[in-house]
């Protein structure tokens, strides 16, 4: 028996409720839809010259596709074409933060593009970032995005690295650019009277931490802001929790040393600083201001609001995804520059305020 669905008679293959029947072909979905083979094929595997076909075409052919239980041959266009349509993506982590957002951006553009993608999370340990490349590259995939972790060796095939400092040639870097980022925290910081500022920094580990760091250091003496070594401290421990900004704030406060603000190396560690503060009875931003990085989801709503410096993570992992996909497709002749530089934004919330008159 067959299904009828606006005067038009089911493929002899769908999947319509019965028991298990033969797999529809690209062609009897083609003949029901009275549209070509290539039609489909093109958009059921999100082919760029897809976008010339009609938005009302494309959702016919999707809806016909679910209705039907049609699925494309991923092994049959990976033989004819000779690639896989897989990337390898190497993580630190998959948690609230920094990763996860850049992680959101890249799958966003590897799915509309028809990319099936691989994450690998190392936790910082370096036999991992040295054993996975080699890893993801046995499952023959065309290309690797490490993000916020370091390329120590080049590759076979196209590498885009989200943040860190350009050190193998052939790989393209994504990164915030740190000197701007610096300068709109401590031009904010000082515009409201701070002068004896704190200073929270990442982990020895991180991609970002010593251009970051660095970056501060300039702008601090270019604006004649002293940095008191006792009143720096740094994130020890591969955790992704604020417990780490909270351990590095409570250093800071038994240095005995007064500050007035707070500059955190990202907001998940801001938000362990504010924490601590409270505990030793400062006030958030009476007594202390506090200045995050990153701009995460949970940022806005935390209490208060955290002031931060925000990163466009979403927009960095689909450049980095974009990008990767254009060096696969177009090789040698991609004109792709080795560092691909985003700018950072200043966002002003609740947890900065006046310096406290002394």
């Amino acid at each position: 028996m067959r299904v009828r669905d606006r005067g038009r008679v089911a493929p002899a293959g769908a999947r319509t409720g019965a028991p298990s029947q033969r797999p529809l072909s690209l062609k009897e979905l083609a003949d029901y839809l009275e549209l070509s083979p290539a039609t489909l094929s093109l958009v059921l595997n999100r082919s760029p010259a897809a976008a010339s076909i009609p938005q009302r075409t494309k959702d016919r052919i999707f809806h016909a596709a679910r209705q039907f239980g049609y699925r494309p041959n991923f092994v049959a266009r990976s033989l004819r074409s000779q690639r896989s349509y897989t990337i390898g993506v190497m993580v630190p982590e998959v948690s609230e933060g920094y990763a996860a957002l850049v992680l959101s951006g890249i799958e966003d553009h590897l799915l509309q593009e028809g990319y099936f993608y691989f994450v690998a999370s190392h936790r910082h340990k370096d036999d991992l970032i040295d054993e996975y490349p080699r890893l993801l590259l046995e499952r023959s995939v065309e290309g690797l995005i490490a993000v916020d972790t370091p390329c120590r060796h080049r590759l076979t095939v196209p590498v885009v690295a989200v943040s860190g400092q350009p050190r193998v040639k052939g790989v393209t870097y994504v990164v915030i650019d740190h000197e701007r980022a610096a300068e709109l925290a401590l031009g904010h910081l000082q515009q409201l009277g701070h002068t004896r500022l704190a200073f929270i920094q990442g982990q020895a580990f991180s991609s970002d931490t010593a251009l970051r760091w660095q970056s501060f250091e300039r702008q601090a003496r270019c604006r004649g802001i002293a940095v008191d070594p006792r009143l720096v401290a740094q994130l020890e421990g591969d955790s992704s929790s604020p417990e780490l900004g909270y351990a590095a704030t409570c250093q800071l406060l038994s240095a005995g040393q007064p500050f007035t603000a707070l500059v955190a190396f990202n907001d998940v560690s801001a938000i362990g600083a504010i924490r601590a503060l409270r505990c030793a009875g400062r006030r958030v931003p009476e007594d202390v201001s506090v200045i995050g990085f990153d701009d995460i989801q949970s940022a806005a709503f935390h209490n208060p609001a955290l002031t931060t410096i925000r990163q466009p993570l979403w927009k960095m992992g689909q450049l980095a995804a974009s990008t990767l996909l254009r060096r696969i497709s177009q090789g040698r002749r991609a004109a792709v520059p080795p560092v691909v530089m985003v700018e950072p934004e200043l966002v002003v919330r609740e947890s900065t305020a006046a310096a406290p008159r002394v």
